[in-house]
């Protein structure tokens, strides 16, 4: 699967566990900034998600560790809406060495939060869509593609 959409993450010495590979909870927190800056390069700020009173929540997230990081490591985290329907958004987000060899692998499940109601957005695609100010980068299809 093409992953267009990527951030190149340096380890650093403090994430790394006593067997000298980085931590498990630290991919977590890899793949959390990807997303952010995913949304980020669609236009989809903090500011703009806050200004219409929703918020992205994860629901799920599987994690597949293939290789290890080690302390100064790059890591390219990428992120790609894979799937989904109705509140569901998928996404999937290889972490790939500069080489493009794989390294670990997150799956995940978000959704839209209403703020106000805190229930799920019925419809998260189209809300992205509509508020993204570059929706090319989230890789959503059209309302007309999907005819």
């Amino acid at each position: 699967m093409e992953t267009p959409f990527s951030v190149r993450i340096r380890t650093r010495a403090y994430e790394v566990d006593r067997q000298g590979h980085l931590n498990q909870a630290v991919y977590m927190q890899y793949a959390e900034h990807a997303r952010w800056q995913f949304l980020q390069a669609a236009g989809l700020t903090p500011d703009v998600l806050a200004e219409a009173g929703i918020g992205p929540v994860l629901l799920k997230a599987t994690v597949r560790f293939q290789r290890e990081l080690l302390a100064g490591d790059e890591v390219d985290v990428g992120c790609t809406i894979s799937g989904g329907r109705g509140k569901l958004v998928e996404l999937t987000q290889p972490f790939l060495t500069p080489g493009k060899i794989p390294v670990a692998r997150v799956d995940g499940v978000i959704g839209l939060l209403d703020l106000a109601t805190r229930r799920l957005l019925p419809d998260p695609r189209a809300t992205l869509r509509e508020l993204a100010k570059q929706p090319a980068v989230l890789g959503l299809d059209t309302p007309a593609e999907k005819e």
